[in-house]
């Protein structure tokens, strides 16, 4: 298969039906996980055809990727409070805790299956991770350039790796996704710290 397509195919679909097709793809991916996700399910599930869905999202490892980002609230580029601790905290407030533990469960089943599935990984990469990096790192640049962290704080590159750190140890140690609570402490008593601010 050739490279995931990184603007939307001409559609016809009206934003409401594109929205509720997502909405289906994620409950499907909920049930059934990545492996049992078909299309033929997805046609099934949303009434629509399979040629539909593969002319519109090229194959499945698309169609989950844009439902996931989709499904992202607010997408980390458009916070911008002022201040890296007011956008930190946008950040975390953007998702309730009963969401951020539904996702992690989606993510967690994702993960598994990127591993023997590099079509899935590249569209995740495409669709979803490069857009946050590019946001946190943007997030990041203003903070910098407004004088919260120096230039040259080793820690700018890792941030992000702190972030998805803390999703993972809490599952790992604690065995309970990370809440908003969790998050809070965490960027207060790492994050921020390790930025000086």
């Amino acid at each position: 298969m050739g490279e995931v397509a990184t603007s939307p195919r001409r559609s016809r679909i009206s934003p409401e039906r594109e929205a509720e097709l997502y909405e289906a793809v994620l409950d499907l991916l909920r049930e059934v996980g990545y492996e049992g996700l078909t299309m033929d399910a997805v046609a099934a599930r949303t009434r629509s055809s399979k040629a539909t869905l593969c002319r519109q999202w090229g194959g499945k490892p698309e169609l989950v990727a844009r439902a996931l980002r989709h499904n992202k609230p607010v997408s980390m580029a458009d916070i911008d409070t002022g201040s890296l601790r007011g956008d930190f905290e946008a950040m975390v407030a953007r998702s309730d805790d009963c969401r951020m533990e539904e996702d992690a469960a989606l993510m967690r089943g994702l993960f598994h299956a990127i591993h023997d599935n590099p079509e899935l990984h590249r569209a995740l990469r495409d669709l979803l991770i490069e857009p946050e990096l590019t946001g946190l790192n943007e997030l990041l640049r203003r903070a910098v350039a407004r004088g919260e962290i120096a230039a040259d704080n080793p820690a700018l590159e890792y941030v992000i790796h702190m972030l998805v750190g803390g999703f993972a140890a809490r599952e790992i140690i604690e065995e309970r996704p990370a809440d908003q609570e969790f998050l809070r402490s965490y960027i207060d008593a790492v994050i921020l710290p390790a930025l000086g601010v």
